[in-house]
């Protein structure tokens, strides 16, 4: 059975949206932690519904946070016990996402994931496994778990934006090259951003790149569209 993902919602009202940006937050965070991005988001994202749930598990590093998964070399989990975690959780966020899209009325192809860190890996290792692409999902400072298997169950390739502060020492930058040969070695259409000088989180930069990307990706630069920027 599937654990039910509390989330608050931002953005365009209920029944007036028409895309879905789904902001996935890191280890010890929660939800409200990333939802506040919505707002310098939401004025270049018109018609858009915003959620950002909070991940399954109170955090065993932080109990006034949330986890996706364990990690053995922070909280002395084992190796299984955060592979049993992660295949749970994203169970537990596959129903997310299908319930979401389902109350909203909006397919995967309006559909954005946003991941920071641990957000980032889950967004990585759920996308690619679903049976429809998302418009698009954009990695801050995380890594793709697994790399060794995803050419092997990869099912769609929705295109990625992988963004990466150079003075990281949470996730080293390094993580960034790594996952980007690997998904596009799977096929995936795959950008990358390095923001100089930032450590483990959003510079106002990488934002940029990714509303960018979002705008793109989710139809709003399309020819005709008629939505001044």
């Amino acid at each position: 059975m599937t654990r039910v993902l509390d989330s608050d919602r931002r953005g365009a009202p209920k029944g007036q949206a028409d895309r879905l940006v789904i902001f996935l937050h890191g280890y010890g965070a929660d939800g409200a932690d990333l939802l506040g991005l919505a707002e310098p988001l939401a004025p270049h994202l018109p018609g858009t519904a915003f959620y950002s749930p909070n991940a399954p598990e109170r955090c065993t590093g932080n109990p006034f946070g949330f986890q996706w998964f364990p990690i053995p070399w922070i909280d002395g989990s084992s190796e299984e016990e955060a592979e049993a975690g992660l295949a749970r959780a994203a169970d537990d966020l596959n129903a997310f996402l299908d319930a979401v899209m389902a109350e909203e009325g909006i397919g995967p192809e309006a559909t954005a994931l946003i991941g920071f860190s641990q957000g980032t890996m889950m967004s990585l290792h759920v996308a690619p496994r679903r049976a429809e692409p998302f418009a698009g999902v954009v990695g801050f400072s995380g890594r793709l778990l697994t790399p060794e298997t995803l050419e092997d169950e990869v099912v769609s390739r929705p295109p990625v934006l992988l963004i990466h502060g150079d003075a990281d020492d949470v996730v080293p930058v390094a993580a960034l090259p790594e996952a980007a040969n690997a998904l596009t070695g799977a096929g995936f259409e795959v950008y990358a951003h390095v923001s100089r000088g930032t450590a483990h989180g959003i510079a106002n930069d990488g934002l940029g790149v990714a509303l960018a990307f979002l705008r793109e990706k989710l139809g709003f630069d399309a020819p005709g569209d008629g939505e001044a920027g």
